[in-house]
C-alpha cells in the first residue's frame, strides 16, 4: 500500500475530485464516479484512479497556465472521465514499443468485462521496424478477441492533440494512451476547453 499512498500524495489535484479502485478487473456496471472507501472494505492493490473531467477543467482554469495532474509518473493508471462515460468506441495509441503494447494488454485485463461489445480503432505509426511487425499483429489479434469490432490504421501522430482531434472527429468515447502525454493533455484541455466543452463524450485513460 505504500506505493499507492505515495502516488495519491503525489497528485496535484484536490482530494475531492478523484476516486480509487482496488480490483484486478472492473465489473459490469462500473461507474468511475462511484465512491469507494479509501481503507477498510477494499481488496488488492490500487488499480485505477478516476478523475472527473469537468472538475479537472475547473481546477486547470483556476491557474494561469496548464499544470500536470501529477508531479511524477506512477504505475497506477488514471481515467479522466466525462459524466456519460462509455466504452462504446475505444481509440488505442500503439507506438510500437514494448511499453505501449503492455499498456494495452493491461487495459484489456482491467476493462475486459466492459469492452466485449466495444468498437476499437488502433492507431500505429508507419515507421515501426520490421522486427516489431509480429508484435503489432499479435496485439491486433488480442484486441480483436477481446472486443466486438477492431480496425487498424497507420498515422504518424506525435502529439496528444492529434489523437484528441481524431477521436473527437470520429466520435470515439475513450482514448487509451501513455502517461508521457499527460502534460500535453493538460495543455489541450486548458486551451481547447476554455469556456466550451468540445466533446462531452471523450474520456482519457493514461498509463505507463
Amino acid at each position: 500500500m505504500e506505493q499507492e499512498i505515495a502516488f495519491i500524495n503525489n497528485l496535484e489535484l484536490p482530494d475531492s475530485i478523484f476516486r480509487e479502485f482496488y480490483c484486478k478487473e472492473l465489473k459490469e456496471g462500473f461507474k468511475p464516479s462511484q465512491i469507494f472507501p479509501i481503507s477498510g472494505a477494499v481488496s488488492g492493490r490500487l488499480s485505477l484512479l478516476t478523475i472527473d473531467l469537468y472538475a479537472v477543467l475547473d481546477w486547470l482554469h483556476s491557474h494561469v497556465a496548464p499544470r500536470p495532474l501529477v508531479k511524477e509518473v506512477c504505475l497506477v493508471p488514471v481515467l479522466v472521465y466525462v459524466p456519460n462515460f462509455s466504452t462504446e468506441h475505444l481509440l488505442f495509441h500503439f507506438d510500437g514499443s514494448n511499453e505501449s503494447a503492455e499498456l494495452i494488454r493491461n487495459f484489456l485485463k482491467l476493462f475486459g468485462h466492459l469492452i466485449t461489445n466495444s468498437k476499437v480503432t488502433i492507431i500505429s505509426p508507419s515507421f515501426i521496424p520490421k522486427s516489431k511487425l509480429k508484435e503489432e499483429q499479435d496485439l491486433i489479434n488480442l484486441v480483436s478477441l477481446a472486443t466486438l469490432d477492431t480496425s487498424f490504421i497507420k498515422f504518424n501522430f506525435l502529439r496528444i492533440g492529434d489523437f484528441w482531434s481524431y477521436a473527437v472527429k470520429h466520435d470515439c468515447t475513450l482514448l487509451v494512451t501513455s502517461k508521457q502525454y499527460q502534460a500535453d493533455l493538460a495543455k489541450v484541455l486548458f486551451h481547447f476547453y476554455r469556456g466550451k466543452i468540445w466533446s462531452d463524450r471523450l474520456s482519457f485513460y493514461l498509463s505507463v
